[in-house]
């Protein structure tokens, strides 16, 4: 079982295998309605069925929940069923290159438990390297019955809301882990959202440095020595994983994974929901 990785020689060589799906999420937050579906029509791994972020892995926004909200766990049942996804069944997400939307798809099936997902590493581009075959035929997913392995508690208890993180703040019980670029945690610049800056007392990983100039992921232990440095003996529990709207944070949660460093969390509304509101503070500069 996968259940962080796969290589691009590791699928190819599962293609035929009905106990293997694979799910396209390519996307562009510039051309958020249409690239990923283009380029998924254009040309995909065969048998790849494809996911959308905004419409498929995300709930509706209302303006103060963030520009990806999480959705129900009771719409992902349905999204996995569609998808062909069930117990049993292998998933290989993959994007256009590091795995930064492949790796929320990552998360979300894991969050109700399904733990036989992986990241296509390197993603499409890799594929594409490695001259490993591509198609235009979509395929007719059989649906299937997707059942969650959590309990509703272990589900809940995965998140942190803002509600949590502002009550932890003054306390520092909470070891907060931004994934975002340096220079919008900084403030210096924000391209998506209305303020500029981030949740007072946060760390910056941002999730590219989980990868290498060819969107693979680095080894594990190079993963461990930079997140060990990174949160300096807090508990693995304490941390909560943010971005700019919960995408990238998954990225974070993967590679934290990927080094065996277990238990953080994820705040799905991130920096997008948190500067909703004026009243919530912010930080600038490091």
């Amino acid at each position: 079982m996968h259940t962080t990785l796969a290589s691009a020689a590791e699928l190819a060589a599962r293609l035929d295998d009905p106990a293997w799906i694979i799910v396209d999420v390519r996307h562009d937050l510039a051309q958020p309605e249409r690239w990923g579906e283009a380029q998924y029509r254009a040309a995909h791994l065969p048998g790849a069925r494809f996911a959308h972020l905004d419409a498929d892995l995300s709930a509706p926004k209302t303006g103060r929940n963030g520009r990806h909200p999480l959705p129900t766990p009771e719409h992902c049942v349905a999204l996995f069923g569609r998808l062909g996804i069930e117990a049993g069944r292998q998933v290989v997400a993959y994007d256009q290159g590091s795995g930064m939307f492949a790796s929320r798809l990552w998360w979300m099936l894991r969050w109700l438990g399904h733990d036989a997902v992986a990241v296509l590493d390197g993603g499409f581009a890799a594929w594409q390297r490695a001259g490993l075959p591509t198609t235009d035929v979509v395929p007719d997913p059989r649906p299937a019955r997707f059942v969650p392995v959590r309990s509703a508690a272990a589900i809940a208890a995965a998140t942190v809301d803002a509600a949590a993180i502002e009550a932890a703040l003054a306390a520092g019980t909470l070891t907060l882990v931004d994934a975002r670029a340096p220079e919008r945690f900084r403030g210096e610049v924000e391209p998506l959202d209305p303020v500029a800056g981030h949740i007072p007392g946060s760390r910056n990983r941002p999730f590219a440095a989980n990868v290498g100039a060819d969107g693979i992921f680095k080894p594990a232990g190079a993963l461990r020595a930079e997140y060990a440095a990174l949160l300096a003996g807090r508990p693995l529990d304490s941390v909560v994983h943010l971005c700019g709207s919960g995408v990238t944070a998954c990225h974070n949660l993967l590679a934290m994974e990927i080094a065996g460093m277990s238990g953080s969390r994820l705040y799905p509304g991130s920096w997008s929901e948190w500067c909703a509101d004026p009243a919530r503070p912010v930080a600038r500069g490091n």
